[in-house]
């Protein structure tokens, strides 16, 4: 059974401009899909994809709002260029002399301030940063938020650290499309939550052996109700109590609705409440929350070191593309040139050997026969008779 292919859509930002032209908000634009306005936000940013109905509903609604936007368009004027006339130059008028001041009597007149006046300093332009040092900028600001969120999540450091390194290495090869996000940090914060909670880490050597607990029992605890719930509402749980995010954000950044985000927020609570029944206060558990990733102590890279290792791995995957482009090829070449390029024919089918006797259904033995029969019974087949004592 074959798919149909998806509803093309527009590039996210050509959706945010139709949006805008049409003069709707994200909340309106979200009513009429049917999604929430976190989920459009997703959308037009770029981090998530509409599927299904609601993509083709999103789509139909876009080529609606391109149509409208085309049919209103004006057309422009053509601009007609003045006839280089010369312009009349206006008569110059005296100037009346200005009239010297009298000073009234007796009244002092105020002598002005000998000091200077303060000029208004003109604001400094802003300075233009290079795409690295754009990158070294938002790295060194969320990075160490992001480990230790991560941590929470994983409860390994090392797993931590390297997811939000991956998730930086993925920013800045997609940089262009990460810089004009209106959420940098929301897009690797997502692309490092995907990572570390894969299933393929399981099957890493290091998934094996268990890394030392925190040192505080209570932060022990917390990390092991933690690391016992779903890996959906653990995620659902440290956005919203963690974090910090509103529900409309959380479920578009776990790319599900808000009442099945709501859902799993509580389920998320009660089982932490259930375990530790004095994290029952939202404000305790956030504030617990927030003293566990505190009280570890977690590092992450340099920025430069990030941007390399990036760069290293994109070119070991373009190698390793080239190597089996070159693989593929030349094994193809080598399949045509040892082919065979004529028709072999068939074995051919057998031929009945002449010469042998046929063979001759038994029948009545000769005299010599019977003898030989006779004679080969006569022998003893099982050896020499066992020797037995005898009473004498």
């Amino acid at each position: 059974m074959t798919r149909s292919p998806a509803t093309p859509l527009p590039p996210p930002k050509a959706r945010r401009r139709l949006r805008e032209t049409a003069a709707l908000t994200q909340t309106q634009l979200a009513d009429r899909v049917g999604v929430t306005p976190g989920t459009v936000r997703a959308w037009e940013s770029g981090r998530t994809t509409p599927r299904g109905r609601k993509r083709e509903a999103y789509a139909k609604l876009l080529k609606t709002l391109a149509e409208k936007a085309a049919v209103q368009a004006p057309e422009p004027k053509p601009k007609l260029e003045p006839e280089s006339r010369p312009q009349p130059q206006p008569e110059a008028k005296p100037q009346p002399e200005p009239e010297p001041e009298v000073e009234p009597e007796g009244k002092p007149q105020p002598q002005p301030d000998s000091q200077p006046q303060p000029q208004p300093v003109a604001a400094p332009e802003p300075v233009a940063l290079t795409p690295a040092q754009a990158f070294d900028a938002l790295y060194a600001f969320s990075a160490p938020a992001l480990v230790r969120q991560t941590f929470l999540l994983t409860g390994r450091r090392e797993q931590a650290r390297e997811s939000v390194e991956r998730a930086f290495q993925a920013a800045w090869e997609h940089w262009p499309e990460v810089a004009r996000d209106r959420d940098p940090v929301g897009w690797v914060r997502a692309t490092a939550y995907e990572y570390a909670l894969s299933p393929w880490q399981r099957l890493r050597p290091r998934h094996r052996h268990p890394e030392p607990p925190p040192a505080d029992p209570g932060d022990r605890t917390l990390l092991n109700a933690l690391l016992r719930l779903p890996p959906r509402h653990r995620r659902t749980l440290v956005l919203y109590d963690g974090v910090g995010l509103d529900l409309p954000e959380t479920a578009a950044e776990t790319e599900a609705s808000t009442p099945a985000t709501a859902n799993r927020l509580l389920r998320a609570r009660e089982a932490v409440a259930g375990r530790l029944p004095a994290l029952a206060d939202p404000q305790v558990l956030h504030r617990r929350l927030a003293e566990l990733a505190s009280n570890e102590r977690l590092r992450a890279a340099e920025p430069p070191t990030v941007r390399r290792g990036g760069e290293r791995r994109a070119r070991l995957r373009t190698r390793a593309a080239i190597a089996f482009t070159v693989a593929l090829v030349a094994t193809t070449a080598l399949t045509v040139r040892t082919a065979p390029t004529h028709y072999e024919p068939p074995v051919s089918p057998g031929q009945a050997v002449r010469g042998v006797p046929q063979r001759v259904a038994p029948g009545a033995l000769s005299d010599e026969e019977l003898e030989l029969r006779q004679k080969l019974r006569d022998q003893m087949q099982d050896g020499p008779e066992r020797l037995s004592p005898r009473l004498e």
